[in-house]
């Protein structure tokens, strides 16, 4: 039976060259890190809450710095009578805007690695 060993140095430099070149893909297109992580969320379907009791479904289609977000075919969801038993109203809004002071919660319709990594935004 051969004794396989692993060596960490040619993997560590393969990650070191990854992770330049990343970077410096990054910086050639004036992106931070942030901002490229949010770009793997465009067109991924969200469920937004309002302060309001409201909540929206639909696609990012775009956010702002400010943290306003744009949804793509959206459609709202209103509890008729405010109680858990009581069935939701729906309706088709479109391309509309979420204004950060209104959202008191966001959900992404993603992987679980892609859940891991929006932890650090």
């Amino acid at each position: 039976m051969e004794n396989h060993q692993l060596n960490m140095s040619s993997i560590e430099g393969n990650l070191d060259g990854f992770m330049s070149e990343c970077q410096s893909e990054m910086q050639h297109q004036n992106h931070s890190l942030p901002v490229a992580k949010l770009r793997r969320l465009l067109h991924r379907k969200l469920l937004i809450g309002a302060n309001d009791g409201r909540f929206f479904t639909g696609l990012l289609y775009c956010i702002d710095k400010q943290g306003n977000i744009l949804l793509q075919d959206a459609m709202e969801y209103l509890n008729i009578n405010n109680s858990k038993s009581s069935p939701m109203d729906q309706r088709y809004l479109g391309l509309i805007l979420i204004p950060s002071s209104c959202r008191m919660s966001c959900y992404v319709d993603c992987s679980m690695e892609d859940r891991i990594s929006l932890l650090s935004l």
